[in-house]
């Protein structure tokens, strides 16, 4: 697994997002929050390992001001929507679209998350498999203690 940490968090680019009960979404939202922008494919078996990791990290931070955004890079809304709910995922799953692309440098690979601070900055990008313990490292310093689990 790659990780890039940036010296000087980079600008979140403003995307909109469309969630998959239709409702546009725009990535200024979850500013307040930390979040795991997470791109990945049903198709990928690393992205498919990964995805109870996340759940699993997301359930326990979620009351704790952290979100996943789920973007499949090439699956259609529906195929989206059938598997996350067939794992049970509530997190966020979108689909991918030009300007995500774009925003996000022509993410070339997957899994390839960004961990997003509470200013909407990029603070890391993980290219690989993301690992329980690995984001309790670099997520877990960012939190305040009082919002630690």
């Amino acid at each position: 697994m790659k990780k890039l940490g940036f010296t000087d968090p980079q600008p979140l680019p403003e995307i909109g997002l469309i969630g998959m009960d239709d409702a546009p979404r725009a990535l200024s939202e979850f500013r307040g929050k930390w979040v795991v922008l997470n791109f990945w494919a049903t198709w990928c078996p690393y992205c498919r390992k990964e995805k109870p990791v996340i759940d699993a990290f997301w359930q326990d931070y979620r009351n704790k001001g952290f979100e996943v955004i789920s973007i499949s890079v090439d699956d259609p809304p529906d195929k989206i929507a059938a598997w996350m709910r067939d794992k049970d995922y509530a997190f966020m799953a979108a689909p991918n679209n030009a300007s995500v692309v774009g925003a996000f440098g022509n993410v070339s690979s997957v899994p390839t998350s960004f961990i997003v601070d509470t200013e909407g900055r990029i603070r890391h990008k993980i290219a690989g498999q993301v690992h329980y313990p690995r984001l309790e490292k670099l997520v877990g310093p960012l939190l305040p203690e009082a919002q630690k689990p």
